[in-house]
């Protein structure tokens, strides 16, 4: 993300790390069970390097110890739970818990060593390793218990990239799903008139997401926007300035270098945006505004893209259009640590094979290639009023797309797809865009995307992640389709 954008909401979530065993082995086996204590240090101090506070449970190792650590787990308030199969452990110890716990648990089965010392083999040496034996009695009980056969990792304990990815990946999960939880989601207005894809149940939304939609005035946003003063105009000026570029006009008309005026309005709007979130505790907003025009609210809710770009590489999403699915698809890949910038999709390039995707308004700042450019727009496409803009693409490379549609039914889904962002020129529109390639052509991608029912936005993130999110869904109990 941006070097000098400071966040404002960690990245954290509550892990738990619960070992099983068996307690007949201690008495036949004296030294076991403390090193089986000592993988589990292991993992749970990698746990903790992941970028998350990893909270310990010991070891459970008979139905009667699973029976009495489930309280402790359930008050814990965990975000995720890992169990380190740490030996043979019977079903006991896992019965009860996959039951009663409404967290993810992901089975970890990570062995001290790549292979055996076949010719100095013991059958301690054996125990020690066999993490994975437990595997097909758990699943088969989770599938007992009326639950999902759990996610597992498999590996060796030290070393291991792609099993050291996994934990990173459940990890980040875990951010996601703790962000989600009790999130307050600010929304003023209402989505632009017609656009009926992005209307939303916000009861639905708490029940899906566990957050909670915060509904609030743009009089609040309109009356902080009079207290600002000079002082923290010129301040916010210096922060702006520092982080964009304000070039010359392009080929559009409606585009003129940042004006003094535009900039004045931008950094005061800056400004009364922090002291909105701070006043509200939002994690996240939606806004969109149409009032009388020329009048104040008109004004400020025209200034409003600087400031909410601001907050966005801050880890606060900010999405235009009222537009609270996509807001939601912004917040997911912040906290997986990826970017989340507001999309849809623009003229295709025929010629060369792509498609521009990006959109006006707020976007993830942290996520552009190279410095992203402020310009004045006499006319904000499709909206009232005028002021500075935000232009830039997304960088070089991986990217991963995520929409948040909604079915007949009510049920949420998310949409998915992976690409990559390639260099060339974009229009200087103030508007953010970028190039676009998807597998297997250009055409056939869009027919696929659009057979899944999505709407028109999607937030647009770094990396390819499709799989990590179609997991995070499968958490939430979300339909999510890889395109």
């Amino acid at each position: 993300m941006h070097p000098t954008a400071l966040r404002r909401r960690p990245l954290t979530a509550r892990v738990g790390v619960l070992g099983v065993g068996l307690d007949v082995y201690w008495s036949q086996f004296p030294d076991l069970r403390e090193a089986l204590l000592g993988y589990l240090d292991v993992f749970e101090q990698q746990v903790h390097t992941s970028g998350v506070s990893a909270i310990r449970f010991g070891m459970v190792d008979n139905a009667q110890t699973a029976y009495a650590v489930l309280p402790r787990l359930k008050s814990a308030n965990l975000d995720l739970l890992f169990v380190d199969m740490l030996t043979y452990a019977t079903s006991s110890t896992f019965a009860i818990l996959i039951r009663d716990l409404d967290v993810p648990v992901v089975l970890v089965a990570l062995q001290p060593l790549a292979r055996l010392d076949y010719a100095r083999a013991t059958i301690e040496m054996q125990l020690q390793n066999d993490n994975v034996c437990s595997l097909p009695e758990f699943a088969g009980v989770a599938v007992r218990m009326g639950r999902p056969v759990p996610a597992m990792v498999i590996g060796v304990l030290r070393g291991d990239a792609r099993a050291d990815a996994e934990v990173t990946m459940w990890c980040r999960i875990a951010r996601v799903l703790h962000a989600l939880k009790g999130a307050r989601i600010g929304h003023f207005g209402h989505p632009i008139e017609a656009m009926l894809d992005m209307h939303t149940d916000q009861t639905a939304l708490t029940a899906a997401f566990g957050l909670h939609v915060v509904q609030t005035e743009i009089d609040d946003l309109v009356r902080l926007a009079r207290q600002v003063t000079s002082d923290e105009i010129a301040a916010k000026h210096d922060e702006i300035l520092g982080l964009f570029d304000t070039p010359d006009p392009g080929s559009d008309p409606l585009t003129h270098r940042l004006t003094t005026a535009d900039l004045d309005s931008a950094a005061r709007m800056a400004v009364a945006l922090d002291r909105f979130v701070d006043a509200y505790a939002l994690d996240g907003l939606a806004y969109y505004y149409k009032g009388e025009s020329g009048t104040e609210r008109e004004v400020v809710a025209a200034n409003l893209i600087v400031g909410s770009s601001l907050l966005i590489a801050a880890g606060v999403p900010v999405c235009g259009e009222a537009d609270l699915k996509t807001c939601i698809a912004m917040l997911i890949m912040d906290r997986l640590g990826i970017g989340g910038s507001f999309a849809e999709f623009h003229p295709i390039d025929f010629e060369q094979g792509f498609v521009l995707v990006g959109h006006d308004g707020p976007h993830h700042i942290g996520i552009a290639d190279g410095k992203p450019v402020l310009r004045s727009l006499s006319t904000y496409h499709g909206k009232p009023g005028s002021g500075a803009s935000v232009e830039f693409k997304i960088r070089e490379g991986a990217i991963t797309m995520l929409g948040v549609t909604s079915t007949y039914d009510g049920r949420f889904k998310f949409v998915i797809a992976e690409g990559h962002s390639v260099a060339g020129p974009i229009p200087a529109t103030g508007n953010t865009n970028t190039r676009a390639y998807f597998k297997p052509d250009v055409v056939t991608f869009l027919r696929r995307w659009m057979a899944e029912g999505p709407t028109h936005h999607f937030a647009l993130g770094i990396g390819h992640h499709a799989e990590t999110i179609k997991l995070l869904g499968g958490s939430l109990g979300i339909q999510s389709v890889i395109v």
